[in-house]
């Protein structure tokens, strides 16, 4: 297939397709960092990757993020938040939410459009930012 076809079928996707699938490359992501950096067993395994991907850690990596991002990811960023959810979170206030969801379309975007240096620049800085 064209890239540039694919880019275009990317586009005009929902952005919570994008978050369906950033929420799936960040969790993978996050574990293999923790598999990679720590000697931990998986029940604290989880409980690490839990600080990492819970809707209010997603959202503040994402304000973190906002001075390093190009105005096309911002708006991308803009086009995830700005989405309508039907879905009501449990576990996070609203803000966070589409917070989180606006992070996790910037990571499934780059990841379908293959742009795996700018996802991999932006990934290895959400693991910086551990403790910062």
């Amino acid at each position: 297939m064209d890239i540039k076809k694919d880019k275009i079928q990317i586009d005009t996707m929902s952005p919570l397709t994008w978050a369906y699938v950033g929420d799936a490359v960040f969790e993978l992501y996050i574990r293999t960092h923790l598999i990679n950096t720590t000697n931990l067993k998986p029940h604290a395994l989880h409980l690490q990757s839990i600080k990492y991907v819970k809707a209010k850690s997603q959202a503040d990596i994402l304000l973190k993020l906002e001075d390093i991002l190009t105005d096309d990811e911002k708006e991308i960023v803009k086009r995830g938040r700005n989405t309508k959810n039907h879905h009501l979170p449990k576990n996070a206030d609203v803000q966070d939410y589409m917070y989180s969801t606006a992070f996790e379309a910037l990571i499934g975007y780059l990841y379908l459009t293959k742009n795996e240096k700018r996802l991999n620049e932006i990934l290895e800085y959400c693991t910086n930012l551990e403790g910062k």
